[in-house]
């Protein structure tokens, strides 16, 4: 992504950067731009001068800035704006947010045409173990292989950890920073973002919507798990959604209206914060919760989606299921094809798991070629049509 965010610069004035809160965003950014100055509007003395005066905040970095966290002052972008309409240089403004609702609301709104727009989600399994990275389109051909990570780390181990770069760098301990991540989230993004007053009430919605990951949303249920009204679940939802914690896979169908109607699918896109969320404490406790399905299926759903936005596009994914109880548990809508994707956590693959894929490819109005399994062993190859590979995926 570095030399994606760094080939944009060089055509666009303004290049923004978006990411759930420690996902990197800062270190990629300097890294990128060594010779930028660099301001963050975390700290109070700089966002008094940037919502104070504006202009002469803007004209102290004539040469190139980096402006971390800018969702802290919105007012700054409609001035940057003015700024790159007067001097349209490539490059001059490096800008990223966290709380992407409020910020992706008021990019959208001043600086459309004039930003490249970038997301950056916490680690993939290529970066954490410095591997290769696959483009999407080429990640589940048969012919593609991939290099295994070197790790010490099974499976578990692994999933139960999450991806976020700074509990790798320092080695911390999980549990303790994830603890510190969601106080922070709910204390003050999501009080900024939605003025919530009943943090008790939203404490317990993200509770239960992490025990619905892998799984079809019931927005009335968990309405009435919360004690709180379904516009406010679906509220809560977008909030996560558009912080990128969380993804809704929509149900594929070819008729657009179905997908707008059916149930989507909820996945929390860290599985190190959904594991504490639901009070998974260890790796081993995870090996044997009742869980480990649904948060394996959710750790692919994220690596995939990290495939895609690596190479700065959106994962079209999908999943599906009919009246008969058959189903596929994701499926990536490439436009002329369709590739459909079993999940299975076991590490053997016997006959059975393939069973489902199977079934889908007979379907006569498919426009799948094939199907994927993910297992959490190492095999690595194709049978009977369909391709295995192993859960770090390439």
């Amino acid at each position: 992504m570095l030399a994606k965010i760094q080939s944009a610069a060089q055509k666009m004035p303004v290049v923004t950067l978006v990411g759930p809160r420690q996902s990197g965003k800062t270190t990629l950014s300097k890294a990128a731009f060594p010779n930028y100055s660099y301001v963050s509007l975390e700290r109070p003395d700089e966002r008094s001068a940037a919502i104070r005066d504006p202009l002469g905040f803007l004209a102290r970095f004539p040469d190139g800035v980096i402006i971390d966290e800018v969702q802290r002052a919105p007012e700054l972008l409609s001035y940057i704006q003015v700024e790159v309409d007067e001097v349209d240089r490539p490059g001059r403004f490096i800008l990223t947010g966290s709380q992407n609702f409020l910020l992706m609301q008021t990019v959208s709104q001043t600086l459309a045409g004039r930003t490249a727009i970038f997301t950056l989600l916490p680690f993939s399994m290529n970066e954490l173990y410095q591997t290769p990275l696959i483009e999407p389109d080429k990640l589940f051909n048969p012919t593609t292989r991939g290099r295994s990570p070197v790790t010490k780390k099974d499976m578990w181990d692994t999933i139960w950890m999450g991806f976020f770069p700074r509990i790798h760098d320092k080695k911390l301990d999980p549990t303790e920073w994830l603890a510190d991540y969601h106080r922070t989230y709910l204390e003050r993004d999501l009080r900024d973002v939605l003025h919530v007053m009943n943090l008790d009430g939203f404490d317990r919605f993200i509770h239960l919507a992490a025990a619905q990951t892998g799984q079809e949303l019931n927005f009335a249920s968990l309405a009435a798990d919360c004690g709180v009204s379904q516009n406010t679940v679906k509220q809560w939802i977008s909030v996560l959604r558009t912080s990128m914690l969380i993804s809704l896979l929509p149900p594929f169908y070819n008729n657009y209206r179905k997908r707008l109607r059916k149930r989507p699918k909820l996945h929390f896109l860290d599985t190190g914060l959904v594991c504490y969320l639901l009070g998974i404490r260890s790796a081993e406790i995870l090996r044997n919760h009742p869980l480990r399905g649904a948060i394996f299926e959710s750790y692919v759903v994220g690596e995939i989606t990290k495939a895609f936005t690596h190479f700065g596009k959106d994962a079209p994914l999908f999943h599906w299921r009919d009246a008969t109880g058959h189903e596929i548990d994701i499926m990536i809508d490439m436009g002329g094809e369709v590739i459909p994707i079993e999940v299975k956590s076991a590490m053997t693959v016997s006959s059975e798991l393939l069973g489902g894929m199977k079934w889908w490819m007979k379907l006569a109005d498919s426009s799948a070629h094939g199907g994927v399994l993910i297992h959490g062993g190492t095999a690595c190859h194709a049978r009977e049509g369909v391709v295995i590979r192993p859960w770090w995926i390439s």
